[in-house]
């Protein structure tokens, strides 16, 4: 059961960058659930898209799968025989509780836990891959690798599931988004002291790019049809599929 995240309720005179540890693990539901428009929609539908694009006998990837929400989503949405999913983070302390989580949960599709850094994990064999919330933590210059790596990982006719939180060229509409995400989370009962606090805590940790920037970055790795399903101001969801 996740606590109330409080983490930046008290001033600080310096906030350090943002790091998934033991306290952000122990508040982590409760903080992505309030600070992420439309994050229990994503979750639900991931189900919908295992349902879907499920291929009998191949892997499912969730990467980057802090306490395992995607994982357990695809679990409860994998309907074709001989499906495996591998689950993938690099904080220790988010992966403990994974274990934890997903241990407990009913489901009989085997799940593979693995405490390591998404990049050297070997994409083989998949018909879905989610990456929910975390390219944006990638450096930038990483990115178009992991992508590819993930494309020529995928079999004809999967799915990647890529999430994220973006930024606009347009300064009016960057202006927007931002303010209307702020207020959000002033919505979910975070104090304006909060919201500034954790605005700089990410400030050199979470990198956003574009909706066009990650089209682009799609459509060179082979993407050759690419779907925003869902958006909710400056947060995004796309369907990438590999004909």
């Amino acid at each position: 059961m996740s606590g109330k995240d409080n983490i930046y309720s008290q001033y600080r005179e310096r906030v350090a960058d943002f790091v998934f540890d033991e306290s952000v693990v122990s508040v982590f539901e409760d903080m992505i659930r309030r600070s992420v428009p439309g994050y229990a929609t994503v979750i639900a539908m991931t189900k919908v898209f295992a349902e879907q694009y499920a291929q009998p006998g191949s892997n499912y990837y969730d990467l980057g799968c802090s306490l395992g929400a995607s994982t357990l989503a695809m679990r409860k949405g994998i309907i074709q025989p001989g499906c495996k999913i591998v689950a993938v983070d690099n904080s220790a302390a988010m992966i403990e509780r994974c274990r934890e989580i997903v241990a407990n949960d009913v489901s009989e599709v085997p799940v593979e836990i693995h405490l390591a850094d998404i990049r050297d994990v070997p994409i083989e064999n998949a018909s879905m891959v989610v990456m929910n919330f975390t390219l944006q933590f990638l450096a930038p210059d990483k990115r178009d690798a992991m992508i590819q790596t993930i494309y020529d990982g995928l079999r004809p006719g999967g799915v990647l599931l890529l999430s994220e939180k973006i930024t606009f060229a347009d300064a009016d509409k960057q202006t927007f988004e931002m303010d209307m995400h702020h207020e959000f989370k002033k919505l979910m009962g975070y104090s304006a002291l909060e919201v500034a606090q954790k605005r700089k805590s990410l400030e050199n940790v979470l990198l956003p790019e574009t909706l066009e920037s990650h089209k682009a970055r799609l459509k060179s790795a082979g993407f050759t049809k690419t779907y925003l399903w869902f958006q909710c101001f400056n947060f995004m969801s796309l369907a990438a599929f590999k004909e």
